[in-house]
């Protein structure tokens, strides 16, 4: 028993229109159509990855789990039922929106509505990105990531680490606590933030060439205010990205080049380091917030930390002395 990837992310927004524009043209989606009210995005051959629905409240509106084995569904039903929270099997009309056989749903201690499913309806439809990308790595590593403020980080904790049963990659404890949990080689799916409030803190997708969040970076900086977190290099995953502001407020991560682990011999440990080796400037902050983050910077710097895994970059395929 055990979730697979992360396989979807549900929206409401009253900004539709807005969301059409910012998945489409700075993320590179393709934009599905859909009967109702309601934008669909792909990403690969799945139907569907982002699901945004015209609804008042610009917030988190659901998030999709993969399991691998029907039986999975059932088992985390009981699991979740013995610690005596509530459980839902979708219906035909849910399924047929979600576009999977089987599905399961419930509510983590925050209120967010999380739904586990089975067996996802694919497409042999080529995909079209929005924008001129070379594609998302996703496959087996899932969608991306997504990242929760949370009120209370022992109760969350226990509720995916011990209950839905995630596996802590690390953790740092300033300057708040972060908890990130794989459920695959990606380095985390998951990562919640005890910043003592609730809602979505953001959503990573990761592309396959780094030249295109650099393209997607000069696109946002053409709109004032779009940009969160200047480009930057994270110390536990190694994700070179930027942070967009989404039209309902949160952000999106743009990254390449994110960690692979070994599920089966990965030690989970507590980090020292800050969140980023260099760059993520969180323009969003007021000056003394950004300060904190911008000196945790500045000491690992000044204390030669870098990522390992050099040879990921790009320009390093070539062969020296090639042109």
């Amino acid at each position: 028993m055990a979730i697979s990837a992360l396989g979807y992310l549900g929206i409401r927004s009253g900004q539709i229109d807005d969301w059409s524009d910012f998945a489409s043209n700075l993320l590179g989606m393709q934009q599905v159509d859909r009967a109702g009210k309601t934008l669909a995005f792909r990403m690969d051959d799945r139907k569907q990855r982002l699901i945004v629905s015209d609804e008042t409240g610009d917030t988190l509106s659901f998030i999709g789990w993969e399991v691998a084995e029907k039986s999975d569904l059932e088992q985390y039903a009981t699991r979740l039922e013995a610690e005596s929270v509530v459980v839902e099997y979708g219906n035909a009309e849910l399924l047929d929106r979600r576009f999977v056989s089987e599905l399961i749903y419930f509510y983590d201690p925050d209120g967010n509505r999380v739904e586990l499913f089975y067996k996802p309806m694919l497409t042999t439809d080529p995909f079209e990105p929005g924008r001129s990308i070379s594609g998302f790595n996703t496959g087996v590593l899932g969608m991306g990531h997504c990242v929760l403020n949370v009120k209370d980080v022992d109760k969350m904790l226990g509720f995916y680490r011990d209950l839905l049963l995630f596996e802590v990659s690390d953790f740092g404890l300033s300057p708040y606590p972060m908890y990130f949990f794989h459920v695959n080689e990606r380095h985390h799916s998951l990562a919640i933030l005890g910043t003592e409030k609730s809602g979505f803190h953001h959503f990573m997708v990761e592309y396959k060439n780094l030249d295109d969040v650099g393209q997607g970076y000069d696109i946002a900086q053409l709109e004032e205010g779009r940009i969160a977190y200047t480009l930057g290099r994270h110390t536990n995953d190694y994700m070179t990205s930027f942070y967009a502001h989404t039209p309902s407020g949160f952000f999106v991560e743009n990254g390449w080049g994110g960690r692979l682990i070994d599920p089966a011999t990965w030690e989970p440990h507590e980090t020292f380091d800050g969140p980023s080796f260099w760059g993520h400037e969180r323009l969003y902050l007021p000056d003394d917030q950004r300060a904190v983050m911008r000196d945790m910077r500045m000491d690992a710097a000044s204390r030669g930390v870098r990522s390992p895994n050099l040879i990921d970059c790009p320009w390093l395929y070539c062969k020296l002395g090639s042109k």
